[in-house]
């Protein structure tokens, strides 16, 4: 047995031994499920009420289980044998029900007293875990079957691995999370904030969060005119008959918010920009000698995410993307993608990305009804992409089931410092929608003929790559994006007009500055512009004053250099537009 199917196995025993421990300790729960899962396996519970204070005395009845040496047995029993056994614990009722009446059922033993209906395979007897490496990480709720018009149960995540060694680093990476996280860092440096009053998954962004956003929203937007898109600015809502027209009522409405009416008019919040700027190229004739057409826009967007898929600004309600779409001719579709490949390399080369990777995401061929449009124009979509993936040399993979609803697609996807696939870059190209919007451009022989589109998102949305940033950096974000690049500190309150000019002059340049002229100690103040992770610290006393000096603290570092303030502007000024 290779050494990954044995840590499943082992794994998957580890949940019944689990399940056996909480059903010890709490006799009212009933039972769901309990499968592995990269780095460990997680059961869930209905009637489960415990915290972290309960997890040591939880791990202890495990060990004591296994302690045991109980054996796993494995009995096969027909449907009604099933439902008899398991009377009074309507999860397994439930998923008993919908099988075969005459399919044999397996259900594994775990010592005399405990049994899960179970296809296994499971470790012969306890024993074979004694040496297993485990920890309870977390419980969370989770609704029964992955839906929130189910019952919201308990589920216990658990790290499992069969090398110890492999357990002391998953929980070194566990604590380097929580210090990367997000969430945490977004509210220490006042980027962002929640209000449940406010409501779930719907960001506030502070003024530092505005700042950072507006610095990449320009970057992002200057790149684009260079290479020829045009911006224009869309409702954040729409006719619901637009959505008809899409396709995303019928194939997306359960992501939507709920349809408003007024007036016998039907509107939705938009959970994306392509139908809007469908009707943009619609409201013009186009030659073939017009295309590519690229329409380009920082839009918000709104979709209904559950409760308990928000995290932070990583996956919200409310979020921006930023988004484009190019209405080309079908002989422009490989030059067009390798453009916007090459714009993608171009931002992951300043900002660092380095670990990455492509994936061409397909359609389940398997489950084509949640897809819309005919098998030849996604086949057709499906076998372009990937021999401009093979024609670019790019490092890439295929994922079934992964494709937009409308469309195949290209996902770039970034490893994390922490080890986790984020995708963040996407673009698929479209055959669909210029049909159902009855998109045309005049040909050389004066035919109308319809164009192909490429959607794309270089960023995704600001929202989940701030969020990234954030926890790449740890907060320490590159001097050209941080939302405070110069915090002034004085020594003393004579030294408060020099204080004052010096910020002059930066603002003059565009620097994002601050001065502290408080009375507090120059100590203090340093830790708290050291906590604010602000790049530059400058300090200024009565030489640098009577000088034209600072005293220059950078990011990182413990040491001051003094230096002309006109040599700090031209180094500082140099940082920036290099991005450094």
């Amino acid at each position: 047995m290779e050494q990954n199917e044995k840590q499943t196995m082992y794994r998957h025993s580890m949940s019944h031994v689990l399940a056996k421990a909480i059903k010890s300790l709490y006799p009212n729960v009933k039972l769901a499920i309990g499968p592995a899962i990269e780095n460990g396996f997680y059961y869930d519970f209905d009637n489960l009420n415990i915290s972290q204070a309960d997890f040591e005395k939880i791990e202890a009845k495990m060990r004591e289980i296994i302690a045991r040496d109980e054996a796993f047995v494995r009995k096969e029993v027909t449907k009604a044998e099933a439902l008899e056994l398991f009377v009074g614990e309507p999860y397994k009722t439930e998923l008993i029900n919908e099988l075969p009446a005459n399919e044999k059922i397996t259900v594994y033993y775990t010592g005399n007293d405990f049994y899960d209906l179970c296809r296994g395979p499971h470790v012969e007897n306890t024993k074979f875990l004694r040496g297993f490496n485990f920890k309870i990480n977390r419980v969370s709720g989770a609704y029964w079957r992955g839906s929130e018009h189910n019952k919201m149960l308990t589920r216990i995540y658990v790290y499992g691995f069969v090398n110890k060694e492999d357990l002391k680093e998953c929980l070194r990476l566990e604590e380097e999370a929580k210090m990367r996280d997000h969430r945490k860092l977004g509210k220490d440096l006042n980027i962002f904030m929640m209000s449940d009053l406010i409501g779930k998954g719907l960001p506030i962004w502070l003024p530092n969060g505005f700042l950072l956003r507006r610095a990449l929203s320009d970057y992002i937007m200057d790149k684009e005119l260079s290479l020829g898109y045009q911006h224009v600015m869309t409702p954040s809502l729409g006719s619901i008959n637009l959505y008809k027209t899409s396709g995303h009522w019928e194939h997306y409405k359960e992501d939507m918010f709920p349809a408003m009416e007024r007036e016998s008019e039907t509107y939705v919040l938009r959970p994306m920009n392509c139908p809007h700027h469908m009707m943009i190229y619609k409201n013009f004739m186009h030659s073939y000698k017009d295309l590519p057409v690229r329409i380009a826009e920082i839009a918000n967007d709104f979709r209904f995410e559950g409760s308990g898929n928000l995290c932070g600004i990583e996956r919200t309600r409310a979020f921006t993307q930023n988004d484009a779409h190019i209405f080309c001719r079908p002989d422009q579709i490989k030059d067009e993608i390798n453009n916007v490949i090459s714009l993608i390399l171009d931002v992951y080369k300043d900002f660092g990305f380095k670990n990455y990777s492509f994936r061409l995401s397909l359609r389940d061929k398997k489950n084509t009804a949640k897809y819309f449009g005919n098998d030849d124009l996604w086949e057709k979509s499906e076998t372009a992409l990937r021999e401009i993936l093979k024609k670019s040399g790019a490092n890439f993979y295929e994922a079934e089931g992964e494709a937009a609803f409308y469309g195949p697609k290209i996902d770039v996807q970034v490893k994390s410092a922490i080890g986790h696939e984020v995708t963040l870059s996407t673009v698929q190209l479209d055959y669909q929608l210029p049909e159902r919007f009855e998109l045309e451009y005049v040909d050389e022989h004066d035919n109308r003929v319809r164009p192909v589109v490429i959607h794309r998102a270089i960023f995704g949305s600001l929202d989940r790559f701030t969020a990234f940033l954030i926890e790449e950096t740890k907060g320490n974000l590159p001097v050209w994006l941080n939302p405070l690049q110069v915090k002034i500190v004085t020594v003393s309150e004579k030294n408060v007009p020099y204080a004052k000019e010096v910020e002059a002059k930066l603002r003059l340049n565009k620097i994002r500055v601050s001065a502290d002229v408080s009375n507090e100690s120059v100590g203090k103040k340093i830790r708290n512009s050291t906590l604010e992770k602000t790049p530059y610290i400058l300090v200024l006393g009565d030489k640098e004053m009577g000088e034209g000096l600072v005293s220059v603290r950078a990011r990182g570092s413990k040491d001051t250099t003094t230096m002309p303030y006109a040599e700090f502007e031209k180094q500082l000024l140099s940082v920036i537009a290099n991005k450094q």
